[in-house]
């Protein structure tokens, strides 16, 4: 199956990335969002400071990507979180369980420097949608 980018119209962010990567991409059944961050429809990060309020604006981002795709939050089968605070782990998972309530995927999470000093999260998925 030929690899299928997905840049949805209907993003959260601005609706290209200025970076050289695409927001996401869809082949073989399966469905991979970049790294999403907090940006809102004009391209700059919300919520500085906040890392609910970037979680949620974040997932609101890949959750964009992945209807893109064709795939919900239920065929998500592993996100990878990337906090720029550690200590922040229980603000980001309270935010996270919300948009998956029930039977959760395969996680990691982890600390790192992210790409710009206001953002505090990043998320990426892979989800299954089949052939």
């Amino acid at each position: 199956m030929p690899k299928k980018i997905l840049c949805p119209k209907n993003l959260d962010f601005q609706p290209r990335p200025t970076y050289p990567y695409s927001p996401g991409a869809k082949g073989g059944g399966l469905v991979f969002t970049s790294g999403q961050v907090a940006w809102d429809k004009t391209g700059e990060v919300i919520g500085i400071g906040d890392v609910a309020a970037q979680t949620r604006q974040t997932l609101k981002n890949v959750v964009s990507v992945l209807a893109e795709g064709g795939a919900t939050v239920n065929d998500v089968l592993k996100c990878t979180v990337y906090l720029a605070d550690i200590r922040d782990f229980q603000k980001m998972n309270e935010e996270f369980a919300k948009v998956f309530p029930t039977d959760p995927p395969a996680r990691t999470t982890v600390e790192a420097h992210l790409a710009e000093p206001t953002m505090l999260v990043e998320v990426e998925a892979i989800a299954y949608v089949g052939s």
